[in-house]
């Protein structure tokens, strides 16, 4: 699939930005699975430097074993949604903001919002093509990341994130968040396979920062 014929697609799913939402766990999207996994990486701020850095530059999927291809350099520009007055009327669409180019020690770009990528998945003998794009990006002075949105093409429907995070004791934390459900009829019938692999793969994403791993 040519870049040119996936990057004005859509993404396969409604609940755009629905991983933000606190109570995912608990009010996931009708017919959507919801997960949430964590893990400690380490303390102090050259830390979460570093694994901000790695993250942002597809270091997880990387290390997870996923070939990134087909990326597009996005637009920079996240959509901001409806802004309401303050008796909850709709005043109209936010004003878009559009990010700064930013870029790791060694010259990699940082992922930006619109950006879109293949992932090729490994699973046996075969690899999976996942198309997908970014969604929204996280820039907070504590956490930082991204989401993206899988496109027509992907086994699964759904959003997933990446995000790294200080908290107020030191400790930095890994964590990933997503909601998904089989693309199609015959992914759904083979949803019990679907749902091994992205137990497996989370698990690899969550190993991928890890100090050892990733500086």
């Amino acid at each position: 699939m040519r870049r040119s014929t996936f990057t004005d697609q859509p993404v396969t799913y409604g609940a755009v930005g629905g991983t933000q939402a606190p109570d995912l766990l608990y009010y996931p999207p009708k017919g959507y699975r919801p997960l949430q996994k964590k893990v400690r990486l380490g303390s102090g701020d050259e830390r979460f430097d570093a694994a901000v850095s790695a993250l942002m530059t597809w270091g997880v999927q990387r290390g997870s074993g996923i070939q990134i291809t087909e990326v597009s350099e996005g637009t920079g520009v996240q959509y901001e949604g409806i802004e309401y007055a303050e008796d909850g009327t709709p005043k109209g669409m936010r004003e878009h903001r559009a990010e700064e180019d930013v870029f790791a020690d060694d010259g990699s770009p940082y992922i930006r919002n619109g950006m879109t990528a293949v992932l090729k998945v490994p699973f046996g003998p075969f690899t999976v093509s996942a198309p997908i794009r970014v969604v929204y990006v996280v820039d907070e002075p504590f956490v930082k990341g991204f989401a993206y949105g899988t496109l027509r093409g992907h086994p699964e429907s759904g959003e997933e994130a990446f995000l790294v995070e200080q908290r107020e004791d030191g400790t930095v934390w890994f964590i990933v968040k997503s909601l998904s459900r089989p693309s199609n009829g015959f992914y759904r019938l083979v949803s019990p396979v679907l749902r091994f692999m992205q137990g497996r793969i989370t698990t690899k994403y969550l190993r991928a920062l890890l100090p050892a791993r990733s500086v």
